[in-house]
């Protein structure tokens, strides 16, 4: 393909531009901003992590995850559940290995979440077979290995 180039950077970037605007209707209802809704379909689906498990597993900053996680605890949609041994040891100021747990209204966002998120992906998924799907994983994957290596390393 001649033009690889501008194919691939203005398909990843139309990709990129759709799922933001998906995020932003979902989260809509809730008052919510882009960044929470990986925090919160990562909790809805393993509730109970710490904010270093949270932060893996959305592939995200330390610090953008923190300002996420206290945006989402001042708002009500989780709380922090440390466990008494750390409360003994640390005082009560040592948030960083506590539990992150959903509220009810937590809950609720994240189930409203996640249904747009199972929408979107069927949608999406029209007229690709499983096959194609996971070929089209595997080289994405390898593809933002290869980018990261270049790039030294640097993720989001």
């Amino acid at each position: 393909m001649e033009n690889r180039y501008e194919a691939f950077t203005l398909l990843i970037a139309s990709i990129s531009r759709s799922i933001r605007r998906i995020k932003a209707d979902a989260v809509e209802k809730y008052g919510l901003k882009s960044p929470h809704v990986t925090c919160l379909y990562y909790l809805h689906k393993r509730s109970g992590m710490t904010s270093a498990e949270l932060c893996e597993l959305c592939d995200e900053d330390k610090a953008a995850i923190s300002r996420s996680i206290l945006y989402l605890e001042e708002n009500g949609f989780l709380a922090r559940m440390i466990p008494a041994p750390l409360r003994k040891a640390r005082g009560e100021g040592h948030h960083y290995r506590a539990s992150l747990v959903l509220t009810e209204k937590g809950e609720a966002a994240a189930r409203y979440i996640s249904e747009r998120i199972d929408r979107a992906l069927e949608q999406v998924s029209r007229g690709v077979s499983e096959k194609e799907r996971e070929v089209l994983y595997r080289v994405l994957d390898q593809i933002s290995r290869n980018l990261q290596d270049m790039s030294g390393g640097c993720e989001a």
